[in-house]
């Protein structure tokens, strides 16, 4: 059986730079109807950049919301209604300066479906170009580059705690072995 929710009236609490969030009435199978808040995001890429050597190519950013700097792949937010392969070029030249012959996408994923829309598009740059980087005017960050083994040794020790760094790490180390 499928308990499909139907939303039966909504209002928007904020209205942000990059999120909206709202306050749903949904009716739920049972005919009951609950609240649910959900964030709008628009959505964004993240892609693990892999040289010819193994090695991927990360950034280090201090992130707001947990006071610490973390080891991330690099990663942007897609604008309303933008392609994300689009965007993933454009991030990808923006944090790291590469340019890449092949993207190959691994996906998307749902960062917290129990209240918010965004999806984060997953690609793998193969074929890598240096060139500068030139990160957002507020963006600042450390370019580092560790071999692939390794990150997916970090993300299994916990190390990496970022959920779109280890879907990327994971799925390009999975798609790189064949699978």
């Amino acid at each position: 059986m499928e308990y499909i929710e139907r939303p039966v009236g909504s209002v928007e609490k904020y209205k942000g730079i990059i999120v909206r969030v709202r306050l749903d009435d949904a009716e739920l199978y049972t005919g009951k109807v609950v609240k649910r808040e959900v964030v709008e995001h628009p959505g964004g890429v993240t892609i693990l950049p892999v040289d010819e050597e193994g090695n991927c190519t990360m950034v280090r950013q201090f992130r707001y919301p947990f006071g610490r700097m973390m080891l991330e792949a690099p990663a942007g937010k897609l604008e309303y209604g933008e392609d994300h392969r689009e965007c993933a070029v454009r991030e990808l030249s923006e944090e790291t300066g590469f340019t890449a012959d092949e993207l190959v996408y691994l996906g998307g994923c749902c960062t917290s479906p129990g209240f918010s829309t965004e999806v984060l598009h997953i690609y793998l740059a193969l074929g890598l170009h240096a060139g500068e980087c030139h990160p957002d005017q507020d963006e600042f960050l450390n370019v580092e580059k560790i071999p692939l083994h390794t990150l997916s040794r970090m993300v299994m020790d916990g190390e990496i705690d970022d959920a779109k760094t280890i879907v990327a790490v994971l799925k390009a180390e999975k798609y790189l072995n064949g699978g």
